[in-house]
């Protein structure tokens, strides 16, 4: 028992008050280029803008304010999208590209070509069965701020033939 604590944390009973209501991926990109992957994921995906923060430090003369986070919608999940800045407290100091975001579609090759035409680059072919990830048809993006798009057909099992 205590070796199952040390692996995963607290005992069971200290956690089951904690509960979290989302799970928000943060995406940051190069300052200043957050609005400009906004309007991107919005034509790639069809993202929804939800929300908007602007950082109170960039100063009223400059033509497009720096965005401290913009909240979008995609296919119903949230993702957050922000400047990577120069500030002590920021989080991560460079853009990152460490990610891997997947989106299911019945068009796999119109959301590669959507994303394409938006300023995505396709990268390799579109794979089926054995060859491709989760076992069905997989295309694979990168969009201008590095960040991977697996784009899975529905019903493909993502995650599922991965062990931990």
């Amino acid at each position: 028992m205590a070796q199952q604590e040390a692996q995963n944390g607290r005992p069971e009973s200290a956690s089951a008050a904690v509960s979290f209501s989302a799970l928000k991926p943060q995406l940051f990109v190069e300052a200043p280029k957050a609005n400009d992957a906004v309007l991107f994921y919005k034509a790639a995906f069809g993202a929804e803008e939800v929300s908007r923060s602007l950082n109170p430090k960039r100063k009223a003369e400059h033509e497009l304010p720096l965005i401290l986070s913009a909240e979008l919608k995609i296919a119903g999940s949230t993702v957050i999208v922000a400047d990577v800045t120069d500030d002590p407290a920021s989080p991560v100091k460079t853009g990152g590209n460490g990610v891997v975001l997947c989106l299911e579609t019945s068009d796999v090759e119109g959301a590669i070509a959507k994303a394409v035409n938006a300023g995505a680059v396709a990268e390799g072919e579109v794979v089926e069965g054995e060859g491709a990830c989760c076992g069905g048809r997989v295309g694979k993006v990168k969009d201008p701020y590095g960040f991977v798009w697996l784009i899975c057909a529905l019903g493909n099992k993502c995650g599922a033939d991965v062990e931990a």
